[in-house]
């Protein structure tokens, strides 16, 4: 199957409120897929649904080729979830939460494969130091490693690099671009823009609903440009879509003239775009 995840027509209901408004959505295998959207936007309700830990009330969701609902526990050994709130044991120590997390599954040199996750999140130093102490940060490294000591062929991560420093945050992208390379499936449901830059493709979600799904370069073709020309005689000031091509086109009315003195281009920002979207959503609703 090229598809690691395919969503048709998914529906899912908390009593009167609709969290899901019947999504579609395809990730191919190996792809790093952006889940963008405010709180309340639905990701979550989405990934738990994918993981086997929610129903959904309509249509349908396959996962690596399984029923997430009828087949949760076939699944469960194939994927990795990091959820939003660490759940970690904190009276624990950190590399006894990743023991145990990762003693559920059938994994070969167990140990060593603890110590490559310990490596990894930058903890050995306190490995046998209780959760509990730990910031914010340091429990979101944890639990990223309960997710991933497995070496599952899809990861679902919600919000992985909340709370992290720069450093740590690049290394964790650059270590998911290793996994996605090796043919790892990564569903990262975010709130942050940038992190949006990252992925292969991003859907833009907003109250159950996908308003765009594209690849990071496809959602920022779809913003404007305002971009103003001096010369000696006029300041030329337009706001056009698409400016790569269009600017070479108001070039062309000074013919290369060196009167031309100065271009200064502001394009839109994925920010800008991503609340365009939302905006022109709440338009439709009016």
């Amino acid at each position: 199957m090229d598809n690691a995840i395919e969503i048709d027509g998914l529906r899912k209901r908390y009593g009167k409120l609709e969290a899901l408004k019947g999504i579609s959505l395809h990730v191919k295998r190996g792809e790093i897929f952006g889940l963008l959207g405010a709180n309340g936007a639905g990701k979550t309700t989405l990934i738990k649904i994918l993981v086997g830990a929610s129903r959904y009330d309509e249509g349908s969701a396959s996962v690596l080729g399984l029923n997430p609902m009828k087949q949760a526990q076939a699944l469960r050994h194939q994927i990795g979830y990091m959820p939003q709130a660490p759940a970690l044991y904190e009276d624990l120590s950190a590399r006894e939460n990743v023991r145990f997390f990762g003693r559920v599954h059938q994994i070969p040199n167990f140990e060593a494969r603890v110590d490559e996750v310990l490596d990894f999140i930058n903890l050995r130093q306190r490995e046998n130091d209780s959760v509990y102490g730990f910031s914010g940060g340091m429990k979101q490294r944890v639990s990223l490693g309960c997710a991933l000591v497995h070496q599952p062929n899809l990861l679902l991560l919600d919000e992985p690099t909340a709370g992290i420093d720069p450093k740590l945050r690049e290394a964790f992208w650059a270590h998911f671009r290793e996994l996605a390379a090796q043919g790892v499936t990564i569903l990262v449901s975010t709130h942050q823009m940038d992190e949006v830059l990252h992925c292969d493709r991003a859907a833009v979600m907003r109250e159950g609903v996908v308003l765009a799904c594209d690849t990071p370069r496809g959602l920022l073709s779809r913003g404007s440009a305002h971009i103003k020309i001096w010369s000696d005689t006029q300041v030329l000031d337009e706001t056009v879509g698409n400016y790569p091509e269009r600017l070479p086109q108001l070039l062309q009315r000074y013919h290369l003239d060196p009167s031309v003195n100065r271009i200064e281009v502001n394009e839109d920002t994925l920010e800008d775009i991503v609340l365009s979207l939302i905006n022109d959503k709440e338009s439709a609703h009016v």
